[in-house]
């Protein structure tokens, strides 16, 4: 998403921010937390949760580098609205968040590229809640791992069935006989915790279009 900056302003913004490598499962924030850092993700993504109820959770959104996580920010809260926790590990530009709301008032390009991906943010959020809805767990499962793919930038990435239940908002037999189908149509290969995609054209044939729904929204947002 920072390419989207001019030259000069993205160098001045990433002097201000540190490389950090996020540990996959770790939690960045629970819901209520005051948010201290903003996280712009290189190869880790982040996954926002919503909890219910003190126990069950259902993921809503999904950040990678397509984006950032400490939108609220932009808004003028300081307080994480959601959990954020770590999906993908690896490389993330990390930034205080008094420097983050320095920079929101003194480079021109900034405010205006994250208000456009706040759009994006939030057509995420609401597509999932209808495709949690209206669609079988085998599209959204599809769904849910060519987004990680997306955002992993591999086509193998580590997760485990209790993790995509837990991301699914369904119990593991769900999980695992949705993706017994689709290794069964090898559309992917999935053992000891790491999942492959053996076939990415096929696997968005199989997918909800939800997926493509999302990636129609951040094209027209993000090249405004």
């Amino acid at each position: 998403m920072l390419d989207g900056l001019p030259t000069r302003e993205r160098d001045r913004f990433l002097a201000d921010c540190t490389l950090v490598d996020l540990v996959l499962g770790s939690v960045l924030y629970e819901q209520g937390d005051r948010i201290r850092h903003v996280y712009f993700p290189i190869e880790s993504f982040i996954s926002i949760l919503a909890c219910v109820d003190g126990h069950s959770t259902l993921e809503v959104s999904m950040v990678g580098s397509e984006g950032m996580y400490g939108h609220s920010l932009i808004l003028g809260s300081n307080i994480a609205p959601l959990r954020a926790l770590t999906q993908g590990a690896g490389a993330t530009w990390r930034m205080k968040a008094m420097t983050f709301r320095d920079r929101l008032d003194d480079m021109p390009a900034l405010r205006p590229l994250l208000h456009r991906y706040l759009i994006v943010l939030l057509s995420q959020m609401a597509q999932t809640s209808a495709c949690t809805r209206f669609h079988v767990v085998e599209k959204r499962l599809a769904r849910w791992l060519l987004m990680s793919q997306d955002r992993a930038h591999a086509d193998s990435f580590d997760v485990t069935q209790e993790f995509l239940a837990f991301m699914l908002g369904v119990r593991r037999v769900g999980v695992t006989k949705a993706a017994g189908l689709l290794q069964l149509r090898k559309l992917i290969r999935y053992k000891r915790g790491k999942v492959t995609i053996l076939n990415r054209q096929r696997l968005e044939a199989a997918a909800c279009s939800c997926y493509q729904s999302d990636l129609e929204t951040y094209q027209h947002e993000m090249r405004c």
